[in-house]
């Protein structure tokens, strides 16, 4: 994980055989190729777990620096052109947009970083379009899931019976010994923050 910033969101770096896929990238874009050029790792994709201003921040200058693809879930990829979809304009009052997404997946995709598989789960409820990244004994859940709360549910394509949904899914298919990093705040044991979060499943 790089060091939450700007917006208090964690932006992580997956690397696999000296190949990396950026996450979230929500603080900027010089921070994040120290990182990279720390671990001697060559960007070769940016993955989104939702298309929330504060999560997609630095894609255009990466995008630009690295000519690398941008991968989002087909039904979050109207939130990059679109300031009130991502919410900037709801708490700044002015437009912030990015370029389309390069990549659209959907459930289930399995994605290849070096000699790893990465498999997106698709999670709805804090956007239609948010996914968890399972990747080996770590996932990724983006602001479906905290390690003590879970992602509001009030902004653009937001709802609460898919989150709870979408949280029995996570209960029901994954380990639940596995760390899951979330999108904001630090990782915790799965079962944890499922527990931590009772108040609202219940």
């Amino acid at each position: 994980m790089i060091s939450p910033r700007r917006f208090g969101s964690n932006c992580y770096l997956l690397i696999s055989d000296g190949k990396a896929f950026i996450v979230d990238p929500s603080i900027s874009a010089d921070t994040i190729a120290e990182a990279l050029k720390a671990e001697g790792a060559l960007p070769v994709g940016i993955l989104l777990t939702h298309g929330h201003f504060d999560h997609i921040t630095s894609i255009d200058k990466l995008r630009e620096k690295y000519h690398i693809p941008v991968y989002i879930h087909k039904d979050d990829a109207p939130m990059l052109t679109d300031g009130h979809k991502n919410a900037f304009f709801v708490f700044f009052r002015r437009d912030c947009v990015y370029a389309p997404a390069d990549v659209l997946f959907d459930d289930k995709t399995e994605l290849i970083l070096g000699n790893e598989k990465i498999t997106v789960i698709h999670t709805p409820g804090h956007s239609e379009g948010s996914v968890c990244y399972h990747c080996g004994d770590f996932l990724l859940t983006g602001d479906t899931l905290f390690s003590d709360n879970i992602g509001r549910s009030d902004l653009w394509g937001g709802d609460d019976e898919k989150l709870r949904a979408s949280l029995d899914r996570l209960e029901s298919t994954i380990d639940l010994n596995i760390t899951i990093f979330p999108g904001h705040g630090p990782e915790n044991m799965l079962a944890l923050a499922l527990d931590n979060v009772a108040f609202f499943r219940n």
